[in-house]
């Protein structure tokens, strides 16, 4: 190779952390900033190693690319979904990267353009553009957006008039991404600013026309563990505002039609207590575990000051084999998700005069599937949009007759060059090291003989599931022979809300044993030859713990925008997502959460033992997982890892954050490519020279 694997400087830091002297020699790959011409150097020497790694798969890499682009129905519109007088939907053109926003009248006539990424892309000059939400105006005039160019998810709001096609107004800066909604009147606005650490924290609303600097701030969390949000409810009358820490609650409610009105406080937060409103018009619904219903239950609520739990009454008791999860609320039915056995399950419930009638459960045929709640925006009717999908079925859009439980087909999602009667998905049972069984599920092509190469993926935090879904992108490894399994990890909420609480902050280690006995599983049942894991974010972290534990397992692992050094991000409170995940991880400040976490800190664990291949990536804009934490577990790794080793790159994306390319074609261009190194580890086909 004409290229040697680069080596980062080492510069001896030591620090004190409760008592323990702490040395890391890349902690100024941090320091230093992503703007420092040394940080910058050593991120592009590793690319240029991963340019001289892959070269040779580089043909391997552009098959693998044909292939998944054959699965794609480029040019293709999204179901429109009716709001008010239009119905709204996106489109994809066949060689165009970004999608187009577009809405036609429900009486009839010509389609309308609202937004075409790929124009603004190359009219502003963007390398990546990313559209997080939109919300048409109450009276359809206006049309808002929030736009982010860098992929560091700070956001600008757009606000197009559609009657001349312009801009109605200078786009409002420095907005939050997960806020956006109209007042009743089409003249005024909701967003979200974040602090410092990019942390939602105040609500603010706008008046159209008016300079940015008049806007009136309407709520401000000061607590720097709870996170800012806001929605409109499904009857268009109330503004939901929700301050949210990982284990607590509290909302208010404003008054959408009054362009003067405050925040106004339904229930107090309580250390512990959880829970979800809308707005049932004479009174609150709202999902809680208050009261001991750790899998959450039902309850109306009368609007009323000094509201207390104690005025709550069950719509649906808690279950503790039924886990709620979400609602929407028509004129004359409520839609209730969940999960039950392992799976997503949805019930109706009829508004009646006296209150809800009994719950009815959606009945599918399959045995495994995935069904959620889709994008709905009228509330007088009565159908609601659904979403259903399996680990062989592509996604379907339904349309759900909420008296009768029966389904429409609106559009089956297209997947070119895909028979699904030459696949077939199976369920397994792991067994974890203190006997809980651990559900892990398996998709490959009917013809594959077992045992095959295996890709392991999993995540198992936030109570994040990761449900039995259709992916197209998975085909290229099928139709090669392979097996691809999820493990239903602990940390996620697969089997109901103990199922989170079970990995998470001290009970963490368990999400890291759960998937290593996945793993151990798959081999001992004759599923698997060799395996490869992967993980993305938390599941980075995943991986990184995993492999320090049993580096001897897998053949390969993808170690994805990596959040692998948890001590130091952890103790951290100027960067983004630190104080509002201490229910998750643990506030390292605190000694025994400090010890939990220095146990599984994959930085921190890092040994002198022969690891697999491993293949890193961080994006340089990244605001939740910073490129500095891949890039110093890598730079350790080179120093620590023994001969015999596999082969180590770290991919940084230089234009891009925590979700990769913008771009579709980008996006498949990325798998492919850690498709074709998957492929050449499994197939001892990697160089291992400079090892």
């Amino acid at each position: 190779m004409t290229v040697t694997p680069p080596r980062a400087t080492k510069k001896h830091l030591t620090h004190e952390l409760h008592g323990e002297p702490r040395p890391d020699d890349y902690h100024w790959l941090k320091t230093q900033g992503k703007a420092d011409p040394e940080v910058l150097a050593y991120l592009h020497a590793e690319n240029a190693w991963l340019d001289e790694v892959m070269a040779p798969l580089r043909g391997t890499q552009q098959a693998i690319y044909q292939e998944l682009l054959s699965h794609v129905q480029e040019r293709d519109d999204q179901p429109p979904v009716p709001e008010g007088d239009f119905a709204y939907f996106t489109r994809t053109e066949e060689g165009r990267a970004h999608p187009m926003f577009l809405r036609r009248p429900l009486g009839g006539g010509e389609e309308e353009v609202l937004l075409d990424l790929n124009a603004l892309k190359e009219r502003e000059g963007h390398a990546n553009v990313w559209v997080y939400a939109t919300r048409p105006s109450p009276d359809g005039r206006y049309w808002a957006y929030l736009l982010d160019t860098t992929g560091q998810e700070v956001f600008e709001l757009r606000v197009l008039d559609t009657r001349t096609g312009e801009l109605a107004e200078a786009p409002l800066t420095g907005v939050g991404g997960w806020t956006l909604a109209w007042g009743a009147d089409s003249s005024h606005l909701y967003y979200v600013r974040d602090d410092a650490t990019q942390r939602p924290y105040q609500l603010w609303r706008h008046t159209l026309g008016q300079p940015q600097d008049t806007d009136e701030l309407l709520y401000q969390e000061d607590d720097p563990t709870f996170r800012v949000g806001a929605f409109l409810s499904e009857n268009g009358d109330t503004l939901l505002l929700a301050s949210e820490a990982g284990v607590t609650s509290e909302w208010h409610a404003l008054d959408a039609h009054d362009p003067q009105a405050r925040p106004q406080l339904i229930l107090p937060r309580e250390r512990g207590t959880e829970y979800s409103v809308t707005d049932g018009g004479d009174h609150w619904l709202a999902l809680t575990n208050q009261g001991g219903a750790s899998e959450f239950r039902l309850v109306t609520l009368p609007k009323q000051a000094g509201l207390t739990w104690a005025d709550a009454t069950d719509v649906l008791p808690h279950d503790p084999e039924r886990y709620l999860t979400g609602m929407h609320l028509f004129r004359s039915h409520l839609l209730v998700s969940g999960r039950e056995g392992g799976f997503t399950r949805l019930w109706v419930l009829p508004r009646l005069a006296e209150g809800y009638g009994a719950a009815r459960r959606v009945e599918f045929p399959e045995a495994s599937y995935t069904v959620k709640i889709g994008p709905n925006h009228v509330f007088e009717t009565t159908s609601a949009r659904i979403l259903y999908t399996s680990l062989t079925r592509p996604p379907e859009h339904l349309d759900l007759d909420l008296n009768t439980l029966e389904t429409v087909l609106i559009k089956v999602t297209p997947v070119p060059n895909y028979h699904p009667a030459l696949y077939v998905s199976e369920q397994a049972w792991a067994v974890a090291p203190d006997g809980e069984r651990v559900p892990v599920s398996l998709v490959r092509r009917r013809d594959t003989p077992l045992p095959a190469p295996t890709l392991l993926y999993g995540y198992g935090s936030y109570g994040f599931p990761i449900d039995p879904e259709f992916r197209s992108v998975r085909l290229p490894l099928l139709d090669r022979g392979w097996v691809w399994a999820i493990a239903h990890i602990r940390g996620g909420s697969e089997l109901g809300r103990r199922w989170y609480d079970a990995g998470r902050l001290a009970h963490k280690m368990n999400t890291f044993t759960d998937f290593i006995a996945a793993a151990e599983h798959l081999r001992a049942s004759g599923v698997a030859t060799d395996l490869v894991a992967m993980g993305r974010s938390a599941g980075g972290l995943l991986m990184g713990a995993v492999l320090n534990l049993r580096p001897d397992l897998f053949r390969a692992a993808f170690v994805g925008v990596p959040f692998v050094d948890v001590l130091s991000t952890m103790l951290d409170e100027s960067i983004p997502l630190t104080t509002g995940e201490y229910d998750e991880w643990g506030n390292p400040n605190e000694a025994e959460a400090y010890a939990g976490m220095r146990a599984y800190s994959p930085y921190d664990n890092l040994k002198a033992v022969t690891y697999p291949h491993l293949f890193v990536s961080t994006g340089l804009n990244d605001p939740r997982v910073a490129y500095w934490e891949p890039a110093k577990y890598v730079a350790r790794l080179r120093d620590l890892r023994q001969p015999g080793s596999g082969e180590l790159v770290l991919k940084t994306n230089l234009g891009a954050g925590h979700g990769g390319s913008s771009g579709r074609y980008d996006a498949l261009q990325e798998i492919a490519e850690e498709y074709a190194f998957a492929l050449a580890a499994v197939e001892g086909e990697l160089d291992a020279e400079g090892q």
